[in-house]
Parts: structure tokens; sequence; C-alpha cells
């Protein structure tokens, strides 16, 4: 996720074998960052422009975000994270308007490591974290037009919603299939945008039945309207194998048509 972007931009540098565990045996190499950070040329809008080419549904720009970019980086000693990852917003920003001149109008912007780099201790230090994370955001997203559609992801999905809605996504995907506190949903009651709560878990190889999706997304419309919820997994699914891939998204979109034909049914 962000070796890819590393490498398109300046100010990085990266090592042959200096490989970090990420999870299990999953390995990656952190690039290092080492001078300040631009775009010199466009890094997805040729591969983005291609697959929405070859499909009539909306297709995604896909990007990580600011944070996770420095997050997932070994970082300068010299100037602040704040710097930084203020830098990396604007370059960005730069792929994310030229993403919607090429007609992608569906961008998404991952921020998995937000709540990665949330400084222990409450405090002063967390609220300017707080603060300079979701500005990055905004900078690397706000300069579209308004019918172009924001998107976002987070891992560890006990941030705030209040610290959430402050990046202004239009819609935002949370990992929340192993989330035990049923008090998590009702916090997002009153948000104004749309959210996707993740259904099942990327990293485990086990299968959902189509009637465990339909009892969790029953339980999340408890507390969230129908018209803003967008059904998903956790995560990426780079992780899986193709086979229990296909069989989980299945059982998920069966779930999913089958509330749809609830709601047309009542509104019959």
């Amino acid at each position: 996720m962000v070796q890819y972007f590393g490498e398109k931009l300046k100010g990085y540098a990266f090592t042959t074998n200096g490989w970090v565990q990420s999870y299990g045996s999953r390995y990656v190499r952190p690039p290092i960052i080492v001078g300040d950070v631009s775009r010199p040329e466009a890094m997805s809008v040729k591969e983005s422009v291609y697959a929405q080419s070859i499909t009539k549904k909306p297709m995604k720009g896909m990007l990580t975000g600011p944070v996770t970019c420095l997050r997932w980086s070994f970082p300068r000693d010299d100037i602040s994270q704040e710097q930084q990852s203020l830098q990396l917003s604007l370059a960005l920003r730069d792929e994310v308007q030229d993403l919607e001149a090429a007609g992608v109008t569906v961008i998404q912007v991952d921020e998995p490591a937000i709540r990665e780099g949330l400084p222990l201790r409450a405090g002063e230090e967390r609220t300017a974290y707080l603060k300079w994370a979701a500005e990055s955001f905004r900078v690397a997203t706000s300069g579209v037009a308004n019918s172009t559609q924001i998107h976002s992801h987070f891992c560890y999905s006990d941030l705030d919603p209040n610290h959430i809605k402050a990046l202004d996504a239009d819609v935002v995907s949370i990992e929340f299939s192993k989330k035990d506190d049923p008090n998590y949903i009702q916090e997002f009651s009153n948000y104004p945008n749309h959210i996707g709560l993740g259904l099942f878990d990327i990293h485990s190889p086990r299968i959902p039945s189509k009637e465990e999706f339909v009892a969790r997304i029953g339980e999340i419309l408890k507390s969230y309207p129908a018209d803003k919820f967008w059904v998903n997994p956790d995560c990426g699914l780079k992780t899986r194998g193709w086979e229990e891939t296909r069989a989980s998204l299945t059982h998920m979109v069966e779930a999913a048509k089958h509330f749809r034909e609830l709601e047309a049914a009542k509104s019959a």
C-alpha cells in the first residue's frame, strides 16, 4: 500500500533487505522518507482509467492516505511528522485531482493506520495528532467537485466517530467483524454520511454463511438507516484464496439482496 506509491514519489528511498514483519508470515519493506515529498507524475491514473473503460459500473480510484504513507514508512527526524504528512497530502491531492479530471468520480483514500499512530496518552499530543491527521486527509481529498465521491477505510475500529467525522469523507468503511461492543453502532446513529461496517474477518479462512450475514446486517440496521449503509468485508481480500473469497462475497451479496427485497416489499 505504501511502497508502490513511495516508488513513484520524490523524497523516498528503499532498502533491499530491510524486511519488517507485517503479520503472520507476511513481511514488507517500509520505505524511508529522506527529503521533501512531491509527486513528479501521475501514479495510478492510467490503471484506473483502463479499469473504468472495461465496466459500466462505477470504478473506484484507489490511493493510500497521507497518514498511512507516513506511519508505514521510516519518517525523517529533522522535521515534524505533521509537516511530512502535509507534504504527502499535497502530493496525493494532485493525484486525486488528476483521477477526477480523467473521469474517475469515486476515489478511495485509505487510512488504515490512522488509529495506529494515535499517541498512547490522552492530552495535548493526542489532540494535536488527531487534528493534523484529519487536516492531512482533507487537504488530500478536498480539491474535487461535490459530485466526486470520496471514500476511506479504517482498521482498528475503536476510533471515535467524531474523529472519523472530522475527515469529512462521503463514505467510510470500518473494520468491524471482531468488535464486541454493541454500543459502537449506536455511536454512529447521528453520523451524517455513509458507512460500511466490515461484516467478515479477511484474516481468517472461515466462510460466514448467508444467515450469519443476515443476522449481522439486521443488528446494524437497528441503529443505522439502510440507505446510508454499505455492505462490505473488513478490509482488502489479498490475504485470502479465490475459493473462500468467492464464497464469502457470494453469501454477503445474497444477504444484501435479502434486505433490498424486504425494503422493496415495504414500499410496494
